[in-house]
């Protein structure tokens, strides 16, 4: 795997990239706007250029996760709108900064049935895919948690999302390993059993990327609590596999882990612990 992680933006765009070798990353993800709010400041030209010099010189899978509030699948048709012209601006200005990919947990039904849920979700990537034809950048549906009324968490709502979608057959999957587990993959105790499972309902040819966090939370429990590999529900083994598995080689794994005791980033701690599993 290509492993790094989920770096601050803090100070300009380009700083991530400081922050990711002192982690010794080789992939990078950004937030390329606020998480929590609808508002996005414009992309000064001199920050964009500085971020796609950077870019360029540590020739990474550069990855954007979306904006926490974006919910396709909202019952409210003003906040389904707002939702598909922020993903838009998403997409937008990941190409402006020559990213690979838009990472995007598809939403929840708020109190609807999950196929009425996903009928919304695909109705607006489909807009939103449209809008943006043409562009290099690729979006990948996370696989969720399941908390609440969240969709994404079983892989047929990946597989109804990509087969509803107009334009579905450019969307990927990222596979959060936190996610998989309290959704209820038992990757620690039937880890092949998952990867057939993944293979049959949604292809393992759209898999573009990891999120490597262990679960604070257990298998089932449906709460997604992002900690340290190893320290958690997964346990060190279900990494040692995944880094040594011949399929994954060449895909992008970020870590999302919390900060340590100390308030420090963990980043590099993980990332050494990671790479000695290889």
């Amino acid at each position: 795997m290509i492993l790094g992680a989920h770096e601050s933006v803090a100070g300009g765009l380009a700083r991530a990239f400081e922050r990711a070798r002192a982690d010794g990353c080789r992939a990078l993800q950004i937030f390329t706007s606020s998480s929590r709010q609808w508002r996005a400041r414009a992309l000064p030209a001199p920050e964009v250029a500085a971020f796609r010099r950077e870019a360029a010189s540590a020739d990474w899978p550069l990855l954007a996760h979306a904006s926490y509030l974006i919910n396709l699948g909202a019952a409210d048709p003003a906040l389904r709108k707002r939702s598909a012209q922020a993903l838009s601006a998403e997409l937008a200005r990941a190409e402006v900064l020559g990213l690979d990919f838009v990472v995007l947990h598809p939403g929840s039904h708020a109190g609807a049935t999950a196929a009425e849920g996903l009928a919304r979700v695909a109705a607006g990537l489909s807009r939103v895919l449209r809008k943006s034809g043409g562009a290099r950048v690729r979006l990948l549906l996370e696989l969720t948690a399941g908390q609440g009324s969240s969709l994404g968490h079983r892989f047929e709502h990946l597989r109804a999302l990509c087969e509803q979608t107009d334009g579905g057959a450019s969307l990927g999957i990222c596979f959060d390993t936190c996610h998989a587990v309290a959704a209820g993959y038992d990757l620690a105790g039937n880890y092949d059993g998952v990867w057939r499972e993944f293979e049959r309902v949604v292809g393992l040819s759209r898999l573009c990327a990891f999120h490597l966090n262990d679960s604070k939370k257990g298998l089932g429990s449906r709460v997604d609590r992002h900690t340290h590999p190893g320290a958690g529900a997964l346990g060190l083994e279900v990494f040692r596999r995944l880094l040594r598995d011949p399929r994954f080689a060449k895909l992008p794994a970020v870590l999302e882990t919390p900060p340590l005791q100390d308030g420090s980033a963990s980043y590099r701690r993980n990332l050494e612990r990671l790479r000695a599993l290889e």
